[in-house]
């Protein structure tokens, strides 16, 4: 795959501060759109995928192979960021862009969602979460003003407000509590918001599964005014049917001019039924994770590439794809590096599935493009229930 960059890692992106955020619809197909958001680091092609660069890397890969994909944004971990190296030394280095080698967009998340799933002694109040590192046992707190105090010297093109993660399941009373923590979290945010032209904040959705409390947290967060609004709280065991019925009640209450994130989501049927209900960014560490571990992602759906069926295969993953990773290296030979654990395994298997993610969005744009989603989408999921190419 081959892609503009943009500019290059020898003369990183010089940041346009007179640049200001803005968000434009391209072309609708039913729900789903197309779109560009800009920012002073560039442009985001929506529907968008961002690679998850949790600790300033996106794990397995350089920085100008995620941008060769096709990737404009990515994402990066307020809380590992803020626990190591520490996001004043961040600053001191210029930045998360020039620090990671990354002169493209960056979006960062609030922290909340590792606190409460990896930090020791968590103690929640409505000022925000003190915590122990999980690293070290340090102590910290995580204000809503902290947060975008680390987003801000992180450098990031748009910063996440802090919100609660509502666990799942639970009760409509504490889907309601953490929601409007959430919400009086997000003020404060945005109260707190310090940034640059070409800078945004996104406000969070949260409520659980119910609909009444999504509809609820969506009005207040409009009342707020932010620029992009992000559904939160999904993808953490509702399933997807349900995860998918929580869009449709949800997508409609945003405003339309602005754009919509889905968060921590998906698979790539995911993908194009999120894209279906109207939503244009997301960010998983699905691809990545998955190729670190072998399975890597296909026309054909899932490949387990530690299955013993490969050890003799001298076929490509896919020689028909785009991706000269999935249409050159044999099977036999990504069996054999992702068996022996060699790091070369894991490089290769998560570039064809960044590959085949950004190829998945830049075909559903152009089929958005050209009112021909509907038929890209049978197609495509006909090809993953098809199945892996058949036995030799």
């Amino acid at each position: 795959m081959s892609f503009d960059t943009h500019g290059s890692l020898n003369g990183l992106v010089k940041m346009t501060t007179q640049t200001e955020f803005r968000f434009s619809i391209g072309g609708t197909d039913g729900k789903a759109r197309t779109g560009e958001v800009v920012t002073r680091h560039g442009a985001i092609r929506t529907p968008a995928f961002m690679p998850v660069g949790t600790a300033a890397t996106v794990k397995a890969m350089l920085p100008e192979h995620v941008r060769e994909t096709g990737a404009d944004v990515l994402l990066g971990n307020t809380y590992h960021l803020m626990l190591r190296p520490g996001a004043e030394r961040v600053a001191a280095l210029g930045g998360l862009h020039e620090f990671m080698r990354w002169p493209h967009v960056i979006l960062t998340d609030s922290g909340g969602f590792q606190v409460m799933s990896l930090a020791k002694l968590r103690k929640l109040t409505d000022n925000g979460v003190t915590f122990q590192s999980h690293i070290d046992g340090s102590r910290h707190e995580l204000t809503p003003e902290r947060s975008m105090e680390i987003q801000g010297l992180l450098g990031s093109d748009i910063h996440m407000v802090l919100d609660e993660c509502t666990p799942y399941p639970c009760t409509e009373e504490e889907a309601a509590q953490s929601m409007r923590l959430s919400l009086k979290w997000a003020e404060r945010s945005k109260q707190a918001f310090s940034g640059a032209p070409g800078q945004a904040v996104f406000g969070i959705v949260q409520g659980s599964v119910f609909p009444d409390l999504r509809h609820e947290s969506a009005k207040e967060l409009i009342g707020i005014d932010f620029p992009g609004y992000a559904v939160g709280g999904l993808a953490v065991g509702e399933g997807q049917a349900a995860m998918l019925k929580v869009l449709e009640e949800t997508v409609p209450a945003l405003p339309g001019d602005k754009p919509r994130y889905l968060m921590g989501v998906g698979t790539p049927h995911d993908l194009v039924e999120s894209v279906k209900r109207g939503i244009d960014m997301f960010d998983c560490v699905m691809p990545t994770r998955s190729g670190r571990h072998g399975q890597a992602f296909s026309r054909f759906g899932k490949v387990n590439l530690k299955n013993a069926r490969h050890v003799e295969d001298p076929r490509p993953l896919d020689e028909e794809s785009t991706s000269a990773t999935a249409s050159t290296y044999s099977r036999a030979y990504l069996h054999h590096l992702i068996r022996s654990n060699e790091i070369l395994g894991m490089m290769l298997i998560t570039r064809i599935n960044l590959d085949y993610y950004q190829e998945l969005m830049g075909g559903m744009r152009a089929a958005i493009a050209a009112a021909e989603f509907d038929s890209f989408v049978a197609r495509t999921i006909a090809g993953w229930e098809q199945g892996d190419l058949p036995e030799r």
